[in-house]
């Protein structure tokens, strides 16, 4: 069964269908690359993109290595590194790499320089803000590729603060560095096209895609919870407006359990707030942990978030048949698609409560048969294949416009 961690880890996951890729013509590159990814945190969404990309490439003769940060994920980022090991052919490669912008970026630069020399990378592939900046500034010239996948990341500070205009300013300056963008989500890309600009030379649509096993639906067990949330405890997810809309529902009599599993450094300001909020006793918090079995412990899952990209927090839910309420934010609607209307807007505690209510007191039979066409729908649109097939397609037309190489003209007698 493939399945992911939350939020927090990643996962060591068997992949349980053919990875062969049947490339269209112009999407092949005629070699063998080697290819680096380079990012901070082997944790959460991102690093499981990173995984699932590892094991394509790799099943399609690809040499993948990869260079992260050396103080994250602890444990369980050690194991998931280790299960992945068999289809790293280029290794691992772990160095200290701060969140923020830090002076100790530029030995983590030369680290990551160090790492392409070694094994002669032809395509460098940054993940997220940092890793963007690294693979976008390593000063290695001979023909590398460096491509780029934002992962939300800079994009989703608030447009007009002192933070995002500084960051939008760096990514406007990495863009002629930029030889090919693969963005997760059309959010994000038209993000860049507002805030940042810039020539770009090649821009594709990647959306994260999931794997076959992932369409089983997981059911709900016995002494379910009434709403699951699945994630990163920080303010930035919602959860402070889920708190409140679970005591509005309380007050409202309706006496709901809420599971949340995750960890994040807002745990305790967040149990604070449900104390305040006399909803404690309704909560239990659990670390992270497997999703599916999380996702079938509950009647509904909730996804509050301010801002996203692509989850596949939301991916991996709509595909499990998992009945479903989400904010209207980041590329959400894109997994929605035709199914958009129904989310709702973000920081309205009303719309959050009137929503898991209603979905509460439908039918079980018109509940779960709009969760089965949500998934359908996920299932014809992000395939975890066309996913690693669209990467390798965004390396090829990467390789493909790089500047002939002048030939030296022959000798005359």
């Amino acid at each position: 069964m493939v399945a992911s961690l939350a939020p927090g880890l990643a996962p060591p996951r068997p992949v349980s269908e053919p990875l062969a890729l049947d490339l269209p013509g112009p999407c092949r590159t005629g070699q063998s690359l080697r290819i680096l990814h380079v990012f901070r945190a082997p944790v959460g969404g991102l690093f499981r993109h990173v995984v699932d990309l590892t094991r394509i490439q790799a099943a399609a003769g690809h040499r993948v290595g990869i260079v992260c940060d050396a103080n994250t994920g602890g444990e369980r980022a050690e194991q998931a590194l280790a299960d992945l090991a068999p289809h790293l052919a280029l290794g691992v490669v772990r160095l200290p790499m701060r969140r923020n912008p830090h002076p100790s970026d530029l030995a983590a630069l030369m680290g990551v320089r160090e790492r392409v020399r070694a094994v002669g990378a032809d395509v460098l592939h940054g993940h997220g803000a940092k890793g963007g900046v690294y693979a976008r500034l390593c000063p290695v010239s001979d023909g590398l590729i460096r491509a780029y996948t934002p992962h939300g990341g800079s994009y989703n500070y608030r447009p007009g603060t002192m933070l995002h205009r500084l960051y939008m300013g760096i990514e406007r300056q990495l863009v002629r560095a930029t030889d090919v963008f693969l963005f997760e989500s059309e959010f994000v890309a038209s993000r860049h096209r507002t805030y940042a600009g810039g020539p770009v030379r090649l821009a594709r649509i990647v959306h994260n895609g999931i794997a076959e096993a992932e369409f089983e639906p997981v059911g709900t067990v016995a002494a379910a919870f009434d709403l699951v949330y699945v994630g990163e405890l920080r303010e930035a997810k919602g959860l402070p407006f889920l708190l409140q809309a679970l005591s509005r529902l309380k007050a409202e009599g309706r006496r709901l359990r809420l599971l949340m599993v995750g960890s994040g450094p807002d745990t305790d300001s967040l149990t604070r707030l449900a104390d305040e909020l006399g909803v404690r006793d309704a909560i239990a918090f659990e670390p992270p942990q497997p999703i599916r079995p999380v996702l079938g412990r509950g009647r509904l899952m909730v996804v509050p978030s301010l801002a996203e990209s692509l989850p596949y927090v939301v991916l991996e839910a709509a595909a499990a048949c998992q009945p479903l309420v989400a904010t209207n934010v980041g590329g959400i609607p894109e997994i929605f698609g035709a199914f958009a209307g129904s989310l709702v807007p973000p920081r309205d505690v009303g719309a959050l409560s009137g929503a898991i209510a209603r979905i509460l007191d439908e039918p079980a039979e018109v509940r779960d048969g709009r969760a089965k066409a949500l998934s359908d729908s996920v299932r014809a649109r992000f395939s975890m294949n066309r996913m690693g097939a669209d990467v390798l397609c965004g390396y090829a037309a990467a390789l493909a416009s790089r500047p002939a190489v002048a030939q030296p003209a022959p000798a005359t007698a």
